[in-house]
């Protein structure tokens, strides 16, 4: 298999192989890889998790279930505003 990189990519995979961490461009090119991997089954386990609250919530509706909307509206801007701070 050949793949084309950009001159910036390029550099990049140089780089790494250059510090001494990766012994080839092909093991920079499977440890991206398998990164890309990790992240594609976290954003699904997301989603999946997404989808069952989003279940969970229409069937609580469905039972008459209701919530107050002020008081969701605050848990959401608290919740909002915990995701803007920067990350340690």
């Amino acid at each position: 298999m050949n793949v084309s990189l950009t001159p910036e990519l390029e550099k990049f995979v140089s780089a790494k192989v250059g510090s001494g961490r990766y012994n080839s461009a092909s093991e920079v090119v499977r440890e991206a890889l398998r990164l890309l991997e990790e992240r594609d089954a976290a954003r699904a386990a997301q989603l999946a998790e997404f989808n069952e609250e989003i279940g969970r919530r229409l069937a609580s509706l469905d039972r008459g279930e209701t919530v107050d909307p002020a008081e969701t509206r605050g848990r959401l801007q608290r919740k909002s505003v915990g995701r803007r701070k920067p990350r340690a």
